[in-house]
């Protein structure tokens, strides 16, 4: 039997986060993923400043496909709003596994079935024990499933379905562009170019609405895949996948005992533009520092709103922008 200080259960960006800074401090860490990294994941792919920094990620060293867009294409009818801001699009196959691999923790692939507390531990599938244990498996993640569905029961209200797909195409238009409510969406459509020849297309709507609604939503990447074709993306080819996952709740419980729950396991995608990535790097970093520091593991303010960090981005912007601007005047001529 395998045993470890602290076993995360799923290897995205809030285990390998946790993973990362826990091997920093010394622990012995496995993590179990029921898929082989590299593994396609479907996500828009798109990481902000604030994840960058709290990465501690070096954007001129990263060895993999990096595009930073100096603005967003924002669409809300006939409104067509150019916002300056950098964000940056990465591919999540290439950027999990090598956050994972960064992490320097031991990676065993594994489907978990069962957890049982085991004293001020846990056993898991009558094959690995440990004292600490993180539930970082997504939507479904088993630790959740397990240890905290009856304390955080999903919201329906809040459920978000997806479809989309990232394809190889020799874009022109290196801007991310975002449609809001097109065709009676409840929620957005996207546009984003990776670098190298790859792009990202789909779209996402809060379920119940559509269902209320009578929606379809492969009726509406009928609607996008045409709008593609007359402008962005003439002569594409989709064969989309779809997923779903919650928007920010009620998160009432994400900790018992030496158990913890981080990211969409925790349903932490902001409630605006759906970002999952950042809440899932901070919930990591936080139960890393719980296990590690003994703080005190709370998630209330790891959700904000995607705008918000947009306009953050704006500032930062403008505050650059004026400070090169202020060292030329000074500059001796």
């Amino acid at each position: 039997m395998r045993t470890c200080d602290v076993l995360i259960v799923g290897g995205g960006p809030a285990g390998s986060t946790a993973a990362w800074q826990l091997r920093r401090a010394g622990a012995d860490v496995l993590v179990l993923d029921r898929e082989r990294f590299p593994r396609l994941k479907l996500c828009a792919g798109w990481i902000t400043p604030e994840v960058v920094r709290e990465l501690e990620f070096d954007l001129a060293a990263y060895p993999h496909r990096l595009l930073t867009f100096p603005r967003l294409r924002v669409h809300l009818g006939r409104l067509h709003v150019p916002v300056a801001c950098v964000q940056h699009s990465i591919r999540r196959v290439e950027w999990d596994a090598w956050l994972l691999e960064r992490s320097g923790a031991e990676v065993v692939q594994h489907n978990v079935r069962h957890i049982v507390a085991d004293g001020d531990g846990y056993l898991i599938d009558d094959a690995f024990r440990c004292r600490f244990l993180v539930g970082a498996g997504g939507t479904r993640c088993p630790v959740y499933r397990e240890l905290f569905r009856e304390l955080n029961p999903r919201a329906s209200e809040l459920q978000i379905v997806t479809l989309e797909q990232e394809i190889r195409y020799d874009w022109q238009d290196s801007d991310c562009h975002l449609w809001f409510f097109d065709h009676g969406l409840p929620g957005y459509s996207w546009y984003v170019p990776k670098e190298q020849g790859w792009l990202n297309v789909g779209l996402g709507g809060i379920a119940e609405r559509m269902k209320k609604g009578g929606q379809d939503l492969r009726a509406h990447w009928a609607h996008l895949a045409a709008q593609l074709e007359r402008g962005l993306a003439p002569g594409a080819h989709y064969d989309p996948g779809g997923y779903s996952y919650y928007l920010r709740g009620r998160v009432e419980v994400v900790r018992r005992g030496n158990a913890f729950i981080t990211g969409d396991a925790a349903g932490l995608a902001t409630r605006d533009l759906g970002e999952g990535i950042g809440p899932a790097v901070r919930s990591g970093l936080r139960a890393a520092r719980a296990i590690v520091a003994g703080e005190p593991y709370g998630l209330e303010d790891v959700t904000g709103l995607s705008v918000s960090s947009i306009a953050r981005s704006m500032l930062d912007r403008l505050v650059h922008a004026g400070a090169l601007s202020a060292r030329q005047r000074r500059a001796p001529q």
